[in-house]
C-alpha cells in the first residue's frame, strides 16, 4: 500500500454464540441461540450461529418469534465473563502484530500495522490470513477481517464478508466495492439517517458521497457532515491503543445502562414503574461503583406484538447517583409515553443514565431543596452496595419485587446486556 496506513478491523462471527460452540464441541455446526430463558418466554436473541441464521433466526428477535423459524434451535444463557476472557484473548493475539490496537466493544477490533507490517513480511493480506487461522486453531472462533488505509473502509471490508472472510479496499477499488452498496451499510448511518437520506433520493454510499454538501449539512446537520466524510474514505482518524490492562480500568465510561425482556406483558402503570426501579437501581448501583454521577436519564419501551420502540430522555437540574432519582425520572419518562389505560402493553424495558461526571463534580446546592435529605438517601444507598457486594445482589430487595411474583424472576445483574463502545472519543 506504499506510504498509505495499514488497517484492519477484526470482528469476530456470531460472536457469543461462536465461544458457546467453542467451549461445548458438541454445539458445533447445530442452530445455537444465546438469548434469555425460554421456559418463561423471557428474553431476545443476543447473538445466534449461523446455522441458526441461515434458517431465519435474527438479532433482537424474541426467543418465541426465533423458535417459529428455527424450532430445533438450541438456546442457550449468555455467559460474560466467558466472553471477556476469550475478548481478552483474541486482543492478546492482535498485540502480537502491532501495539496499536482499539477495542470497538467485546468482538472488534482495528489494528493498525503501517508501521509493524514489515516486520510480519510486508503483505498485509498474508498477516489478515494468519490472524484468521490462529483465531480458528486457538481460540475455535472465527473472524472476518477488513483491511484499508481507514478504519471506516477496514470495518466495512469485514462486515462486507461474512463469515470467516477477508476483504480488502483500497483507493483503487473504493468506488467499485464501497459506493454500490446501501447508505445504511456505512457506520453510523442508521435507520432515522436512512430515511432521511433516501427522502433526499440518496440510497447508496456513493450517492451520499457525491451528495451536495450544503444540502447534506441542511438535513442532517454536523453528523452529516461526518457520515459524508466517511462516505468518501476521508476519514483519519486514528487507531486509539488502549494495553490490556487499560481495557478494563481506564477507558472512559460514555453512559451506563440496563435494560430487559420482562416475562410477561407490562399492562398497567404501577407495574412498568415496578420494572423500571429494578433497572434503574442496577444503573445507580454501577454509578456509584464507577464514582460517576449522570446528568441525563432516559428510558425506553418495546412491545413485540407490534414492533414499536418509544424512548425520551431527560436532563436532570443536577447530576445524580441516588436510586430514587435515577428511578423516578426514568419511570416517569416511560408512563409518558405509553398509554396502558387504552390497552397498549410493553414488554422490553430499559434504563439508561448518561452525561456522565465524577461523582464529586462541584455543583450548585438547590437553594429550596433538602440536602440532608440527599445525603441520607445516598448513605442508605451506599451500605444497600456494601450488602449486595458482600452477601449477593438478593440480599436486599424492594417490598414491590416480594409482592408481585411475576418479578421474582427478574436479576438486573445477571441480565445485563454489554453494550459496544463509541466510536467517537
Amino acid at each position: 500500500m506504499g506510504d498509505r496506513r495499514v488497517i484492519l478491523h477484526c470482528d469476530m462471527n456470531s460472536f457469543y454464540a461462536s465461544v458457546e460452540q467453542a467451549e461445548h464441541p458438541e454445539l458445533r455446526g447445530k442452530p445455537v441461540i444465546v438469548g434469555g430463558r425460554e421456559e418463561t418466554r423471557h428474553g431476545i436473541v443476543l447473538t445466534a450461529s449461523y446455522e441458526a441464521k441461515r434458517r431465519g433466526v435474527k438479532t433482537a428477535q424474541a426467543i418465541w418469534q426465533a423458535r417459529l423459524a428455527c424450532p430445533d434451535a438450541i438456546v442457550v444463557p449468555p455467559h460474560f465473563l466467558l466472553y471477556m476472557r476469550y475478548s481478552d484473548l483474541a486482543r492478546q493475539i492482535y498485540y502480537q502484530y502491532t501495539d496499536l490496537v482499539e477495542a470497538f466493544g467485546l468482538d472488534e477490533c482495528w489494528l493498525d500495522l503501517t508501521h509493524s507490517l514489515h516486520l510480519h513480511g510486508g503483505d498485509a493480506l498474508l498477516v489478515a490470513r494468519e490472524i484468521s487461522e490462529r483465531m480458528r486453531t486457538e481460540l475455535g472462533v472465527t473472524i472476518s477481517v477488513g483491511i484499508s488505509w481507514n478504519k471506516i473502509f477496514a470495518k466495512f471490508g469485514s462486515d462486507h464478508d461474512k463469515p470467516n472472510g477477508l476483504m480488502e479496499v483500497t483507493p483503487e477499488n473504493a468506488c467499485t466495492v464501497v459506493w454500490p452498496a446501501p447508505a445504511g451499510d456505512l457506520l453510523y448511518v442508521g435507520p432515522a439517517t436512512k430515511r432521511k437520506l433516501a427522502r433526499m433520493g440518496i440510497y447508496t454510499i456513493g450517492d451520499l458521497a457525491c451528495a451536495d454538501e450544503y444540502a447534506i449539512k441542511r438535513t442532517l446537520g454536523k453528523m452529516g457532515q461526518v457520515v459524508q466524510r466517511f462516505a468518501r474514505g476521508l476519514d483519519d482518524s486514528p487507531v486509539r491503543p488502549l494495553t490490556v490492562e487499560e481495557w478494563e480500568n481506564e477507558r472512559p465510561i460514555k453512559s451506563v445502562g440496563n435494560g430487559i425482556t420482562v416475562p410477561f406483558d407490562v399492562e398497567d402503570e404501577r407495574t412498568a414503574r415496578q420494572v423500571i426501579w429494578l433497572m434503574g437501581e442496577s444503573v445507580a448501583q454501577r454509578l456509584r461503583a464507577h464514582g460517576l454521577a449522570a446528568r441525563t436519564v432516559s428510558a425506553y419501551g418495546r412491545d413485540f406484538k407490534t414492533l414499536v420502540t418509544r424512548g425520551r430522555q431527560t436532563t436532570l437540574d443536577r447530576p445524580t447517583q441516588l436510586t430514587a432519582e435515577v428511578c423516578h425520572a426514568a419511570a416517569d419518562l416511560l408512563v409518558h409515553d405509553w398509554d396502558f389505560a387504552h390497552g397498549e402493553k410493553v414488554r422490553s424495558i430499559g434504563v439508561r443514565a448518561s452525561n456522565l461526571v465524577p461523582a464529586h463534580h462541584v455543583v450548585q446546592l438547590d437553594l429550596w431543596g433538602d440536602e440532608a435529605r440527599r445525603q441520607q438517601l445516598l448513605q442508605l444507598d451506599r451500605t444497600m452496595d456494601d450488602l449486595r457486594h458482600r452477601f449477593g445482589n438478593d440480599c436486599v430487595r424492594r417490598l414491590s419485587e416480594l409482592t408481585d411474583a411475576r418479578l421474582s424472576t427478574l436479576n438486573p445483574e445477571r441480565d445485563n446486556v454489554i453494550h459496544p463502545v463509541s466510536f467517537f472519543a
